[in-house]
């Protein structure tokens, strides 16, 4: 069907996993003919994002192949955030905010947490998840 409609740039299905007890599954959250805020991690985490290309899709430049950029986990900031200084004291963070007025159960931007291992990352999240509650 996409092949009919002839379209040019990122698709973005969102999936959750669930435990069945037939082990895990994967189910279809939703279906984005756009980036998606799933994919912004991609700033910091590869060597191409999702927005750059998406714009190199549209405009039939070449992609760039998206390699990783060690490990990455992305924490969205909701109903309310924290000063920005905070975040930005902890290492191998970036920062995005949105612009939008806090009020209760909005996105109002995301932090990304780059680290070299996976242990490292998982070191490092809980407490900035913390941080990041409203």
């Amino acid at each position: 069907m996409i092949n009919q409609l002839d379209y040019r740039g990122t698709l973005a299905i969102e999936m959750f996993e669930v435990s069945t007890p037939s082990g895990p599954k994967l189910i279809p959250n939703e279906f984005a003919p756009r980036v998606h805020n799933t994919g912004h991690w991609t700033i910091e985490g590869s060597s191409a994002s999702q927005f750059e290309n998406h714009i190199r899709a549209v405009m039939g430049l070449p992609l760039q192949p998206p390699r990783m950029r060690g490990f990455a986990a992305m924490v969205n900031l909701i109903g309310s955030h924290k000063p920005t200084a905070e975040f930005a004291a902890i290492p191998d963070v970036g920062i995005h905010l949105y612009g939008k007025e806090p009020r209760a159960g909005r996105k109002l931007g995301h932090v990304t947490l780059m680290a070299q291992t996976a242990q490292e990352l998982a070191a490092k999240l809980p407490p900035l998840r913390k941080m990041a509650e409203p």
